[in-house]
Order: structure tokens, then C-alpha cells, then sequence
């Protein structure tokens, strides 16, 4: 994106003050507005503005704003089976986990005396302050797209390919629920950083990311209970339009069923961000998530409406189908993408498959009531404020060992600032260095991811980074020889 730094210095709102949330709505349109800046400023991101685009992207909706009228009702038809959203994280383990985090600072970021020390200077070049950022990084915020996982649960639990798809389509939808109030970006992973999450003492899963590409930006996740397996990589295309940016996400997500092999795949859909230079930033979902079982063919479609001013249905609108592998729809799917999904069983067809009889819905998913005060503490869900809590005896590389965000959740917030330009600046130094060893030795030096590698799917034909299996049995014998040092340690810069 070509932009002057007077241009956008003259477009920015300077001197308001935002509203107790940090969410205003757009006049007319029930969809959220903000100020500021897309991440455009960061630095180290010459090409992968996409984790800047992406996290303040996601759509910030106040859900209490009675856009979505009241839901379908919750009675069960033909057996259908029900989700209870009454417990957030099952509390079954004897580890006490935290369930709030520091609360943010009061002080605000003074754009102006960024801005006004950033003219003349190359846009990729300007540090971002962490004064926008949230306190955990992208690979956790990957892993909180988990957060709903019971429904894979029941997913595998189902006895019917169709079944599952509903469930599975729902937590597809519900990835974009944890960002609905959330206005801050993730800090941007760097090359090599990882992040473990394990929660089989109490939901039965663990999960392992790691950042394996630095340009371009590719994220990839493995996550595994004795039920299922579920991974994805993730990355992103974008197209700047001179009025909105639109993000299209690559790579699709994977959900395996141990018991029966049936193997799941679906994508993500494109999001826009309207304004992205003059007036208030407002965002917007739209495209269709289309899910696939490869055995029996069976599938689901899931559109995202987009925001229309003329029309009555309520924004941020969901609705989808069912269909068997012979292409007869046998569920009906509707819901917010940012509140709740039903479903109900097809219990007709007129003709073709738009025009169908169903019969009553029943709640599939509902997204989890906020936290007290969740203004005061980034909008974090439970699941969120566990992210980032310190733990031993993980890699070197990961998250939670991060200097400058463990800085920001200690509201140190001028000591984060410094340390993550020091950050960025070393992983610059090292990428230097590796170019020129690719020059001298050739592709034998380029950077090897350590936990994942690029293979073949050999379900759906498509290139993936899957999961090596090494990294569980290296953290029972703290094996962490092959961790590259990407962390400031002895005020020392690493750069091999």
C-alpha cells in the first residue's frame, strides 16, 4: 500500500477520545467503526501486513446491540442433539488456571507524537507501538479459534457424516466469535516462534503452532485427542482498493475422526475492511465456508452475508445447508457469526434445494457470555486470559516466553515498546545474514521449520504443513537443541 505519511497523518482523527468499549456504531449501518491505524506502521512487515489487516478485521460487534433479535427456539426435533453453553472450561483438572489478566493501562497512545516522528520515514520501517497491540501473539490467537471444541466432540461423537457437518460448520463460524469486541491486534509471531497449549487434564486436547514462514506470513497448527486430529496453516492474500481492503485468507482446516478416518476440510471467508482511509473504519464477512467430507462426498455450504443498507435481515447473517453425498440437503443452517448458530432437519424438498421445509431449530452453538469488566482486560474470553500464562518446561521459542508482550500484560508498556523494535530488529539481522548464506550455498541454507513440514496431502491432493510428531516426546525429555534463539537474552542480539 502506497500511502504518504502526511496522507494518512491528515485522515487520522487526532486529539478524540473513544468511548468507555472502544466501539462506536456506524451511523446507519449496525456494523462497528474504529479509528486509528490497520497495522499499516508496523515494522518488519514489508509484505505480510496481513496479521495487522487480519486481527483488526475479524469484525468488532458489540453483541449486545439487539441486532440479532431474539433466537429460534431451543426444543429438540427427531432426537436432534443440544449444546449447552452453559460452562465455559470444564473444570475437571486440579490445575487452577488464571481467569483474568492484568488490566489495561488508562494511558493512551499519543498519535500525534508518533506520527509527527515518523514523516519523511519508510512506512514498513515504523515501529508499531504496543499500545495497539493485545498482550499474545498470533499463534495463540490461532489456537483461541479453538475455544468452542466440543463441538469437534461431537462432531466425531456424531453417527452421521451430515450430522457432523453441522457441528463442524458451527466451529467454523465461531472462530470469528472471539473477535467481536476485540479491537487490538496480536503481535506478529516471529520466524521460528511457537506456541504449546495443552489441555488434556481437562478438555482432552493439546495443540502445537509454529510460525514457519516469515515471507510470506504462513502460521500452521496441530491439534490432536483421542477422538480427532484438526490442523491448518494459514495465510493471506490482499487487495487494497483504494476505499477498502479486502483479506483473503489461504489454506483450509482439517478435522480427521480417529474411530472412522472420515476426513473433514473447509476454508475461510474473505473479510473487508471499509474506510480503510477516509472516515470510520467498519468491517464486514462475506463469502461462503464450503466444508467437504472426502469419503462419502457428503458437504456443507455456509454463506457470510454481506452488510447491505436496504436490507431488514440483521447484520453479520449466517445461513447455510446440509447435504448428503448424493446432494439431498438434510440440515438447515442459520445464526450470526458473531452470537449463536441453530440447525434443524430438512424435512421436505419443493423441487430443488432452495426451497425446503424444516423442522423446528434447535440451538447448535451460542457463544460464551464476556467476563466482568472484559473492557478493562481487552475483551479476553476465559480461554484468552489462559493463553499467555507462564508455564515451565515449555520450548525456548514460545509464546509465552516473549519479552516484549510479557512486558505489555505487566502494563510496562514503555519497556515493551523498546524490546519489541529490539525484537524486530534482530529477527531483520538474521534474515540478512541467512540471504546471504542462500547466496553463497544455495537453498541448503534456507530456514527449516522444526516442528512442521510441507507435504502432500494425501486425501485432498493439496500441498500442507503437517505436524511432525517430534515435538511432545522433545518436551518430555526437554530436548530443545534445535530451537533457534529468537528471544534477546544477556542484552545479547542473536543474529545466527
Amino acid at each position: 500500500m502506497n500511502f504518504s505519511i502526511s496522507d494518512v497523518v491528515m485522515r487520522l482523527k487526532l486529539g478524540k477520545k473513544k468511548k468507555k468499549h472502544g466501539l462506536r456504531p456506524c451511523n446507519g449501518t449496525g456494523l462497528p467503526e474504529g479509528e486509528g491505524v490497520i497495522g499499516i506502521f508496523d515494522s518488519d512487515e514489508d509484505d505480510e501486513d496481513f496479521y495487522d489487516a487480519m486481527e483488526t478485521s475479524h469484525g468488532h460487534v458489540d453483541s449486545s446491540d439487539g441486532a440479532n433479535g431474539n433466537a429460534p427456539g431451543t426444543s429438540a426435533e427427531d432426537n436432534l442433539p443440544q449444546e449447552s453453553s452453559t460452562t465455559l472450561i470444564p473444570r475437571t483438572s486440579s490445575r487452577k488456571r488464571r481467569i483474568r489478566i492484568p488490566d489495561k493501562p488508562n494511558d493512551k497512545a499519543n498519535l500525534w507524537n508518533i506520527m509527527k516522528n515518523c514523516i519523511g520515514k519508510e512506512l514498513s520501517k515504523i515501529p508499531m507501538p504496543v499500545n495497539f497491540n493485545e498482550p499474545i501473539s498470533f499463534l495463540q490467537r490461532l489456537t483461541e479459534s479453538m475455544e468452542y471444541s466440543d463441538l469437534l466432540n461431537r462432531a466425531a461423537d456424531c453417527s452421521t457424516v451430515e450430522e457432523s457437518l453441522a457441528y463442524l460448520a458451527a466451529i467454523a463460524v465461531s472462530g470469528y466469535a472471539t473477535t467481536s469486541t476485540r479491537t487490538s491486534k496480536p503481535f506478529n509471531p516471529l520466524l521460528g516462534e511457537t506456541f504449546e497449549y495443552d489441555r488434556t487434564d481437562d478438555l482432552g486436547w493439546r495443540s502445537i503452532a509454529e510460525q514457519v514462514s516469515h515471507h510470506p506470513p504462513i502460521s500452521a497448527l496441530h491439534a490432536e485427542s483421542d477422538k480427532w486430529i484438526y490442523h491448518h496453516d494459514f495465510s493471506m492474500t490482499s487487495k487494497f482498493r483504494g476505499k477498502y481492503l479486502q483479506v483473503f485468507p489461504i489454506g483450509n482446516t482439517h478435522f480427521i475422526v480417529k474411530k472412522t478416518g472420515h476426513h473433514y476440510t473447509w476454508n475461510k471467508v474473505c473479510t473487508t475492511v471499509h474506510n480503510i482511509i477516509v472516515g470510520k473504519l467498519w468491517v464486514d464477512q462475506s463469502g461462503e465456508v464450503n466444508l467437504k467430507e472426502h469419503t462419502t462426498g457428503a458437504s456443507a455450504v455456509v454463506k457470510f452475508h454481506p452488510y447491505s443498507y436496504f436490507s431488514r435481515e440483521p447484520p453479520r447473517r449466517v445461513t447455510g445447508n446440509v447435504f448428503s453425498g448424493e446432494g439431498d440437503p438434510k440440515f438447515s443452517i442459520s445464526g450470526t457469526w458473531d452470537s449463536h448458530m441453530d440447525y434443524a432437519k430438512v424435512t421436505a424438498v419443493r423441487g430443488n434445494t432452495d426451497d425446503i421445509e424444516t423442522g423446528k431449530f434447535s440451538r447448535l452453538w451460542s457463544k460464551h457470555a464476556p467476563l466482568a469488566d472484559a473492557e478493562k482486560i481487552y475483551h479476553f474470553t476465559e480461554m484468552a486470559c489462559t493463553l499467555n500464562e507462564p508455564e515451565e518446561g515449555v520450548a525456548p521459542t514460545d509464546s509465552r516466553n516473549r519479552p516484549d508482550q510479557r512486558l505489555m500484560e505487566q502494563q510496562n508498556f514503555p519497556d515493551a515498546n523498546t524490546m519489541k523494535v529490539r525484537l524486530e530488529e534482530a529477527q531483520r539481522a538474521r534474515r540478512k545474514i541467512r540471504e546471504a548464506r542462500i547466496a553463497q550455498e544455495g537453498d541448503s541454507a534456507r530456514y527449516v521449520p522444526k516442528w512442521f513440514s510441507k507435504e502432500l496431502d494425501e486425501v485432498t491432493g493439496e500441498e500442507c504443513w503437517k505436524y511432525k510428531n517430534e515435538y511432545w516426546s522433545c518436551k518430555t525429555t526437554q530436548s530443545w537443541d534445535r530451537c533457534p534463539i529468537i528471544y534477546l537474552q544477556d542484552e545479547e542480539e542473536d543474529t545466527t
